[in-house]
């Protein structure tokens, strides 16, 4: 089955915010978009680019599979694994940084968002790890 507009936006918009491309940010996302992680909450388009450009340095080697991806109506949603190196300084706000580690990261995630037209307008993103470090959380199914 071909990949709809709604589809390829959401598979997109999840390139751009992992690699950190805050560039092809507006072209995804509505201005007034909001959406919150276990360490984020937006709302507006210029946060959400705040965000993304401070993720941009912590993570490098970054590989994505999309594991399952469905559009119905007005609401999008992904299951995906991140796989990436450790390598850059994780900021979560202007007090709390964490320092690089070269160590492989390997999350397990999913994401639902809600479209106005073809833009994601609102997100909403779940996510575990599977191995941090070599002391931190491991893959369960291992």
């Amino acid at each position: 089955m071909a990949e709809n507009d709604r589809s390829r936006v959401l598979r997109r918009a999840l390139e751009a915010c992992v690699l950190g491309e805050v560039e092809a940010l507006p072209e995804l996302f509505t201005a007034d978009v909001t959406g919150r992680s276990p360490n984020m909450l937006v709302t507006s388009l210029d946060e959400l680019a705040d965000v993304v450009a401070f993720r941009e340095a912590a993570l490098s080697d970054v590989t994505v599979q999309v594991d399952a991806l469905d559009v119905v109506g007005n609401k999008g949603y992904m299951e995906y694994r991140l796989s990436a190196v450790f390598s850059g300084p994780f900021v979560i706000d202007d007090d709390t940084v964490v320092d690089p580690n070269g160590q492989e990261v390997r999350i397990g995630a999913a994401l639902v968002v809600e479209f106005k037209a073809n833009k994601i307008s609102r997100l909403s993103h779940l996510a575990g790890c599977w191995r941090a470090t070599r002391d931190g959380c491991s893959d369960p199914t291992a």
